[in-house]
């Protein structure tokens, strides 16, 4: 059987992964036959060789097999060998679970096998109503209640990171100890992370919805945060997405990005998928143009706030 578990939500594919994983040692408790085959830990000569051995290698007390393949979409090598040898892993008793929680191209032929012959299931982003119904559901475990404006302002600081969400849930409810959580908890205990902000403006200027980019920066500045800051947030993110977008017109995989770049992996998922959205020239130019405004805002040619909308008015 092959299990393929993908999005980008990867909070929930985790959960998911480890429920399978958790299932597979309670009929199977002496663990020996469960392998983890991660591709941005190893030599990728190694991976196909090692995924072979280990679905062939007899399994000890005849137990069943459960092999989990991580982020091996990355790998060229890998997928062109398991898919000219397909054959050789259906109708296993044995399991097989390909994992990944980074976006896929959805032309590349070892998804669309999956797509086909695995069981899948998909994580996308919660949003809206499934957003909010989930964090009452987290809230609910710990046996504590949210009212609904202190819900919507906790989704409007953290918005879909679940991983976020799931530790702000935690510190919450230990706060409250079972009582109602209310907006004065959320603005008390929450802090709005300019950083995601800042990913939600640059998705705004790459739709050209250059309203909601002079709102999310003029919320920051209005709750007494630095339009310098901001902007220095603006020049790092652009400079980073110029990096990446450079490494993806290289033809560089995922995990290489990662290593070449020396960014955070989270920064890399975020900016990788921005990426998909500017021309690099474009990047360029607007990089460039962050740079003249950043000049003269430290030569004192312009108003820091003044520049701020400028910059965005202009790009």
């Amino acid at each position: 059987m092959i299990i393929f578990l993908y999005g980008q939500d990867s909070y929930r594919a985790r959960q998911k992964l480890n429920e399978i994983v958790g299932q597979y040692k309670k009929i199977h408790k002496s663990g020996l036959n469960l392998r983890y085959i991660d591709f941005s830990e190893k030599n990728s000569n190694d991976f196909f060789s090692d995924f072979r051995d280990g679905m062939r290698q007899a399994s000890m007390f005849q137990e069943k097999k459960l092999i989990i393949v991580l982020n091996s979409f990355s790998d060229t090598g890998f997928k062109e060998m398991f898919l000219k040898q397909k054959k050789d892993f259906q109708d296993l008793k044995d399991v097989i679970v390909f994992y990944q929680d980074d976006k896929i191209d959805k032309r590349d032929g070892l998804y669309k096998y999956l797509k086909k012959s695995a069981q899948c299931q998909e994580f996308e982003f919660l949003s809206g109503v499934r957003l909010r119904n989930w964090v009452k559901k987290e809230f609910e475990k710990y046996n504590t209640d949210i009212d609904q404006i202190a819900l919507n302002k906790l989704v409007e600081y953290v918005g879909s990171d679940l991983w976020t969400l799931s530790n702000e849930i935690n510190k919450l409810a230990s706060f409250k100890n079972k009582e109602q959580v209310v907006v004065s908890d959320i603005e008390l205990l929450v802090k709005s992370k300019i950083e995601t902000d800042i990913f939600k403006t640059i998705d705004a200027i790459a739709d050209k919805n250059k309203k909601q980019a002079l709102q999310l920066i003029h919320k920051h500045i209005e709750n007494g945060d630095s339009p310098l800051y901001l902007l220095s947030m603006i020049n790092y993110q652009f400079r980073n997405l110029l990096i990446i977008k450079d490494l993806i017109q290289r033809g560089k995989p995922y995990n290489v990005i990662i290593k070449k770049s020396k960014l955070h992996p989270f920064v890399v998922k975020k900016s990788h998928y921005q990426c998909d959205k500017f021309d690099f020239l474009d990047l360029k130019k607007i990089y460039q143009k962050i740079f003249e405004v950043d000049l003269d805002v430290k030569t004192g040619k312009v108003d820091p706030n003044m520049a701020l909308d400028l910059l965005i008015a202009e790009i």
